[in-house]
C-alpha cells in the first residue's frame, strides 16, 4: 500500500505507475480515493473543532455553577447535546471514509523502481546475467519423474488415490535428497548470519491482507473451511506477519531471518507430460529468505539476497541466469523483482526455481510494522527471496547431476547430508 500523501500531491505519478503496469482500469480509483480523502479531512477537522467547543463549553458551565447561574448552565448543557450528536455522526462518516479510502488503496500497485524494465507480462523480462556454462551433454537426460523411478523414488498413482492430482509420494534415496537438499539450504543461510525459524503453516485473513494483494489470494490461497485461517503459499507470509503491529528499536534493523515451511497453492497444473512430473503441484517444501531493514538500505540486501541464491544453486552444480521481472508481471506489492532460473539440460532452456523481491513499505503499511527513530516511528522495508523451492530444486538437481550411466552424483557440499553417498545408483 502507498503513502497516502501521493494520492493528495503527486497524482500524476500515481497514475504513471498504474499504466506502467498496464492496469488501467484502476486509474479512477486515483480521483476517487482523492475525494474521499478531502471529505474524511474535513469531517476530522469539523469533529476537532467541535470537541474544543464542547471543552470549552464543559468549563464554562462549572464556572456558572460555581456563580450561581444555574439556567445558563442548563442552557449550555442543551447546547452539548446538539455538539455531541454532531460529533457523533461526524466520526461515524470518518469511520465510513476511512474503510472506503482502505479498501481502495490496497487496490492500487505500489510505485515500481525506475530501474524495471517496463513490459505487459513475463514474455517481456529481461535476463541478466548467467552464472555456470548450460552444457547439453551427449546422452540423453530422462524426463525426472522417469528419473525418479528408476530410483523407486516417485509415486503420484498413489497420492492421486490419497490425495488428488498435484500431489505426490517421495521415497528413499530421492526423499532423502529432497530433505537433504533443505536442509543444506536452512545450513548455508545460517552460515550467512540469518537466523533459522520456522513458522505456523497457517495464518488468519488480517495476516493475508496485509502481506498480498486480493488477486495473488485468490490465485493462491486455501482456506480452511469454517475458520478465520489460510494455508500458507510460502513462509513469508508467516514471518512477515510475526512483526504485525511491532514498533521494532531502530538499531535492531536490519533482522534477516531464514524459514523453512511446507507450502501450498491452488496450482491449475500444466498438460501432457507435466501432469505426471513434479514441476507443478499442490504442495511443496521451501526454505525462504526474509529481511526488513530501514527503507534506504533494501535494494543493497536485494542484491545480496539474489547473489545468495545463485550462488546456493552453483554449489550444486547447477547452472543458473537472473531474470527481471518486467512492469506487467510485478505482483502490486512489490517494487523490483527478479527470477533466478536453473538450466534444464533436458529441455534445453532455462525454467525458474526461485524469485527475489523488495517490497518497499507495502506490506509494513498493511500491517503497521514500524521502527522507532530518534525522529519518531517510521516504516520498515521488507524484502523476501527463495533459497530453494523443492520439488523444483530437485528437478534441476536431478537432471544437472545425471550421468550417462543413469546414476546421480551428489557434489561435496551434500555428501555430508546423505550419509557420506558420493552417488546414487538406480535400481532399474
Amino acid at each position: 500500500m502507498i503513502d497516502i500523501k501521493l494520492i493528495r500531491e503527486e497524482r500524476e505519478l500515481v497514475k504513471e505507475n498504474i499504466k506502467k503496469k498496464f492496469q488501467d482500469e484502476k486509474l479512477p480509483l486515483v480521483d476517487e480515493i482523492y475525494e474521499l480523502d478531502i471529505n474524511y479531512r474535513n469531517a476530522k477537522k469539523e469533529a476537532d473543532e467541535l470537541r474544543s467547543e464542547k471543552n470549552k463549553k464543559s468549563d464554562q458551565i462549572g464556572a456558572l455553577m460555581r456563580e450561581g447561574k444555574k439556567s445558563d448552565a442548563l442552557k449550555i448543557k442543551e447546547e452539548l447535546g446538539e455538539i455531541s450528536f454532531k460529533i457523533a455522526n461526524l466520526e461515524a462518516s470518518e469511520e465510513k471514509l476511512a474503510s472506503e479510502i482502505k479498501e481502495k488503496m490496497m487496490q492500487i500497485p505500489q510505485i515500481i523502481d525506475d530501474s524495471v524494465p517496463i513490459g505487459k507480462d513475463d514474455s517481456e523480462n529481461v535476463e541478466l546475467e548467467r552464472f555456470g556454462d548450460p552444457v547439453v551433454p551427449d546422452y540423453e537426460i530422462p524426463y525426472h519423474a522417469d528419473i525418479c523411478e528408476s530410483l523407486n523414488g516417485l509415486d503420484k498413482e498413489a497420492a492421486g488415490k490419497t490425495s488428488g492430482n498435484g500431489f505426490y509420494y517421495l521415497m528413499g534415496d530421492i526423499a532423502r535428497l529432497h530433505s537433504a537438499m533443505l536442509t543444506y539450504a536452512r545450513d548455508f543461510m545460517i552460515d550467512k548470519g540469518f537466523t533459522y525459524c520456522i513458522p505456523p503453516f497457517m495464518i488468519r485473513s488480517d495476516v493475508v491482507n496485509g502481506v498480498m494483494s486480493f488477486e495473488e489470494m485468490d490465485a493462491m490461497m486455501y482456506k480452511i473451511e469454517g475458520e478465520d485461517l489460510f494455508l500458507i503459499g510460502t513462509s513469508e507470509h508467516s514471518m512477515i506477519g510475526r512483526f504485525k503491529g511491532e514498533i521494532v528499536p531502530e538499531e535492531s534493523l536490519p533482522i534477516t531471518l531464514t524459514s523453512y515451511s511446507p507450502c501450498f497453492r491452488k496450482e491449475v497444473g500444466s498438460h501432457g507430460l507435466e501432469e505426471r512430473g513434479l514441476y507443478r503441484v499442490h504442495q511443496f517444501e521451501k526454505e525462504e529468505m526474509i529481511v526488513l531493514c530501514k527503507p534506504e538500505d533494501a535494494m543493497s540486501w536485494y542484491d545480496k539476497m539474489w547473489q545468495y541464491t545463485v550462488e546456493f544453486f552453483r554449489s550444486l552444480d547447477i547452472p543458473v541466469r537472473t531474470l527481471e521481472c518486467c512492469s506487467g508481471d510485478l505482483a502490486d506489492l512489490k517494487v523490483k523483482s527478479c527470477d533466478v532460473e536453473a538450466w534444464s539440460p533436458r529441455q534445453q532452456k532455462y525454467f525458474e526455481v526461485g524469485s527475489c523481491s523488495t517490497l518497499g513499505e507495502a506490506q509494513a503499511r498493511r500491517l503497521g510494522i514500524r521502527m522507532k527513530t530518534s525522529e519518531g516511528n517510521k516504516y520498515v522495508a521488507t524484502l523476501n527471496n527463495t533459497v530453494l523451492a523443492s520439488p523444483r530444486g530437485l528437478i534441476a538437481f536431478l537432471e544437472n547431476n545425471y550421468q550417462k550411466d543413469g546414476s546421480i552424483k551428489i557434489p561435496k557440499v551434500l555428501q555430508p547430508y546423505m550419509g557420506g553417498k558420493e552417488v546414487l545408483i538406480p535400481n532399474k
